[in-house]
């Protein structure tokens, strides 16, 4: 049973909170981060494990953990969450199609649907949004929408561009084995880019993003808003204090490989 109290301790929030605040709190609160695949740890998804990296010891994680665990938060105060998989489509060739390895929500609050996901890192929804075709919907000043495609929905934002897809998913509900393939998959592939790059981002209050990520060739502190965006390199020697300053993970440092590690004696 999820420690709802020690979660909403981790988000700032109180009992009173309602599901959007509970939403915007959880993405500005939990960093997104990968530094486990990255070094070579499969992610557990056991309930226990998820609450204890991501709130007892002020971790981050990936959608997995981070929707799994807002699941558990959300049910705990009587909300029907269904879990649902989905492929990214941010930063990927139109003519790819990805596999399912991106977990999002169906949530009913009041005889109301929404679509939940406080674990897309490069900038996921804010709060969450009706679940059915429609939007623009503000966040912030981001734009978000959903479009209808064949049978799926999918999650576009506004951009210089124009609306770029930032994925795709299926509206059926998924049981707990298909997220454990996928989970396996991304946290362990040799060719998964979480366990080949290096990714930490967050969410300021303001909407403004930030990200520590080697995911485009270079490692690079950004920090982006909807009017621009800045993009700093920076050495790998410089990785642990970054997360630390921006991100709040402590007590990482280099390992001689030059990966980031766990201070054993943390």
């Amino acid at each position: 049973m999820l420690d709802l109290d020690a979660y909403l301790e981790r988000l700032g929030v109180s009992r009173d909170a309602g599901f959007a605040e509970l939403h915007r709190a959880h993405v500005c609160a939990i960093p997104f981060e990968n530094l486990d695949p990255h070094q070579g740890l499969p992610v557990s998804l056991a309930p226990a494990d998820i609450e204890r990296k991501l709130v007892a010891k002020r971790r981050g994680g990936y959608c997995f953990e981070h929707n799994l665990l807002f699941k558990a938060a959300l049910e705990a105060q009587g909300a029907v969450v269904e879990p649902l998989l989905g492929r990214a489509r941010w930063g990927i060739p139109p003519e790819t199609v990805n596999p399912l390895t991106h977990l999002v929500l169906r949530v009913t609050v009041d005889g109301e649907v929404w679509l939940a996901d406080v674990g897309f890192g490069m900038g996921t929804l804010l709060e969450p949004i009706p679940f059915q075709p429609g939007g623009a919907y503000e966040q912030s000043g981001w734009q978000f929408r959903l479009i209808a495609e064949d049978a799926d929905l999918v999650l576009q934002t506004d951009t210089a561009e124009g609306w770029r897809d930032m994925y795709v998913f299926h509206s059926r509900a998924v049981q707990p084995v298909d997220i454990e393939v996928s989970n396996w998959f991304v946290s362990t592939r040799p060719e998964s880019r979480f366990v080949t790059g290096l990714i930490a981002a967050t969410t300021l209050g303001d909407g403004t993003r930030l990200a520590l990520s080697d995911w485009n060739g270079e490692l690079t502190l950004s920090r982006r808003r909807p009017d621009g965006h800045e993009l700093t390199p920076v050495d790998q020697a410089s990785v642990p204090a970054l997360l630390a300053e921006y991100f709040d993970l402590t007590a990482f440092e280099l390992d001689g490989d030059g990966r980031v590690a766990r201070i054993r004696s943390a």
